[in-house]
């Protein structure tokens, strides 16, 4: 029976279930979830099923191929690791809300229509926003308003582009719900149609693209601790999917990439928040991903797909890590912690892990994934592209293999002594540092789950183990040498100015500039229109008041002429018309 249901819903319907559980219970209803959803799917045949009507058009609610697969088996397993996480939390809103996030992310991958892919698209969003609102401030109630409205914003967006999709082909459309390849052959989106360019934007929102990824920033900082987890793992993966699905080898993509991978690096060494720093992390991990579907090789899908996979399990713990520091010292500023290896040595070494495997150490995951895109770009000839992804690697390695670990558990001694983290935190981050090494050390079933067949790829060869020691110690000297002399953004409280400051703060200051000059425009108008009206009655009182001329007292003679002048001027009118 359970083996009818579409992936993820037994997640959704599951997550109902848990409000009449308590306590350890409940939490563990969380966790076994999903562990039931990835046997379900383990037991999945390919193939596509599920077609019903519904207003004149048929969906497939199931689509089971080895991309849509890839992706499901590390969401289900993110899912696990992060109820893990929060065994401990007793909130039914946040399990509740993890769960149908985690199904509705899942169900989304194997939509076959682009219907049922909208449905569960914007149930992401409804769901992950009380993951923010969770924590219970006044600032993530601000972040998670603005989040809530981006995100059903993007869903606005694919709708309306849908229906442009699927409309008969006079109309630009190409009368197909189906969610398969939407861009042309050409791989360009002016040659794609209007329908095709709205969903493209609606899934950059949710792949936080350059100028539209100021909710990430926002919002997952301001969440819960184990709520940042599950943010962290399906919204921008997602979309990483959604567009290897409709956008493959578009062009413009891969300078999309490129300006993703490079302008968080900024950011990030200046940021405080060391969850913030981890946003903008994960930021430029995305734009990795968005290069390799830009490519639209064999070789780049797979290693987007690999990365993605990967990605996924190191960027959850990195923010587990720093969730356990936010949770045992009540603060994640890097300006006020620091030393904590000798609080929390296990967490310290957790975390190094995710760094190394972020910074793509040689065995470790990192190492063995995005070598797949590098060098499809390499087969390409793109050599500016290529040169400029060394950079953002390098960048990489300064801020998430770095920054993060040194300034949460060494640096300066915050003279914070706090507990280790909790045993199944603890228990969550070690299975996920264990998994990163594994990954890294044998990449051959991680390959084995890629989409497309390509030449067998080597990733531990002389040339590329060189060039990424190479990069590595070049980044760890730099961040010496700044260090040393004291040229290294300090860390300070600050706030720093992104593109959000457009609408957070300029486009309400010129609004209520546009607002006054308009109000003023008004009030003068108004005033006019009032004395042209005190002029028109003020000329009638004249004629009409007691001493105007029409309320004198006429003589027959006078009314007899008036009338005879009236039917004159009607005749000499019937005579011309």
């Amino acid at each position: 029976m359970i083996l009818d249901l579409p992936p993820g819903l037994l997640l959704i319907l599951g997550a109902f279930i848990l409000p009449f559980l308590r306590g350890r219970v409940q939490a563990a209803a969380a966790v076994a979830l999903p562990v039931l959803g990835l046997a379900q799917l383990a037991a999945l045949p390919d193939g596509v099923w599920g077609q019903v009507g519904f207003l004149g058009y048929e969906l497939t609610l199931v689509r089971v191929d080895a991309l849509s697969r890839a992706f499901g088996y590390v969401f289900y397993l993110v899912a696990v690791l992060s109820a893990l996480y929060a065994f401990h939390v007793r909130d039914t809103t946040q399990h509740v809300a993890g769960m149908v996030y985690a199904g509705a992310a899942v169900a989304a991958l194997f939509a076959g229509d682009l219907i049922t892919l909208f449905v569960y698209w914007e149930l992401t969003a409804l769901s992950s926003v009380f993951l923010i609102w969770a924590r219970k401030s006044e600032r993530s109630y601000r972040a998670g308003l603005r989040y809530l409205v981006i995100q059903v914003g993007s869903g606005v967006l694919l709708l309306a582009g849908v229906l442009l999709h699927s409309g008969v082909p006079p109309t630009g459309g190409s009368g197909s719900i189906a969610f398969g390849k939407l861009v042309a052959e050409d791989g360009t989106l002016a040659s794609s149609g209007a329908g095709a360019v709205l969903i493209f934007l609606a899934f950059g929102i949710k792949c936080a693209f350059p100028f539209l990824h100021n909710w990430l920033q926002d919002a997952y900082p301001e969440a819960t601790v184990t709520g940042t987890v599950f943010l962290s793992a399906f919204t921008t993966k997602l979309a990483v999917y959604a567009l290897a699905r409709g956008f493959p080898g578009t062009t413009i993509l891969i300078a999309i990439g490129v300006a993703m991978t490079l302008f968080p690096i900024f950011y990030a060494v200046i940021e405080n928040d060391m969850r913030r720093v981890l946003a903008y992390s994960l930021n430029n991990q995305l734009g990795f991903m968005v290069v390799g579907i830009g490519v639209g090789t064999a070789m780049s899908l797979n290693g987007t797909v690999a990365h993605a996979f990967c990605h996924i399990l190191y960027k959850a713990l990195l923010f587990m890590s720093m969730g356990a520091v936010l949770y045992r010292a009540g603060t994640i500023k890097a300006s006020e912690i620091g030393g904590l290896y000798r609080s929390m040595p296990l967490t310290a070494i957790f975390c190094m892990v995710g760094a190394a495997s972020i910074s793509a150490f040689p065995l470790f995951s990192g190492f063995v994934s995005k070598g797949l895109i590098i060098a499809s770009v390499a087969d390409g000839h793109m050599t500016l592209v290529w040169l400029l992804l060394l950079v953002a690697s390098a960048g990489v390695m300064e801020h998430s293999g770095i920054k993060i670990p040194f300034f949460s558990f060494f640096g300066h001694d915050s003279g914070i002594r706090c507990k280790e983290a909790p045993w199944n935190m603890l228990a969550a981050m070690g299975i996920t540092a264990a998994l990163c090494v594994i990954l890294g050390c044998f990449p051959g079933p991680l390959y084995d789950l890629l989409p497309n067949a390509m030449e067998p790829y080597q990733p531990y060869t002389a040339d590329h183990v060189i060039t990424q020691f190479q990069l590595l110690l070049f980044a760890a000297l730099a961040f010496g040498v700044l260090i040393r002399y004291r040229l290294y953004p300090l860390e300070v409280p600050s706030v720093n100015l992104d593109f959000d400051w457009v609408y957070r703060k300029l486009a309400p200051s010129l609004g209520g500039a546009v607002a006054g000059v308009g109000a003023r425009a008004w009030k003068g108008l108004l005033g006019a229109a009032r004395s042209a009206l005190d002029r028109v009655v003020g000329g009638a009182y004249r004629l009409h008041g007691p001493e105007g001329y029409f309320a004198r007292t006429w003589t027959t003679g006078q009314i007899a002429f008036f009338a005879a002048l009236m039917l004159g001027a009607y005749l000499i009118l019937y005579l011309f018309w």
